[in-house]
């Protein structure tokens, strides 16, 4: 994930087996709730550093595409 951090807005682009992708980074601190990884099929725990991503180039816009974000383990969304 190449321009580190970023506030607001779509956040670094990053092309995944054909489609460009927005990838967010949360901070072990900022990482309050559970979710389930989409790779792994195992739960991201609060105060567990990881990914969230959603595409970049959905065809219905952008709050449509938000609505597909995901959360990832960093180490899933990395070999993925």
């Amino acid at each position: 994930m190449a321009g580190g951090e970023w506030h607001g807005g779509g956040g670094p682009v990053v092309r995944r087996r054909g489609r460009d992708f927005h990838v967010r980074r949360i901070p072990a601190a900022a990482a309050q709730k559970t979710y389930t990884c989409p790779a792994c099929s195992l739960q991201i725990t609060p105060g567990t550093a990881h990914v969230v991503v959603w595409p970049a180039d959905s065809l219905f816009g952008e709050a449509h595409a938000a609505g597909e974000r995901r959360h990832w383990h960093t180490h899933c969304w990395r070999i993925g």
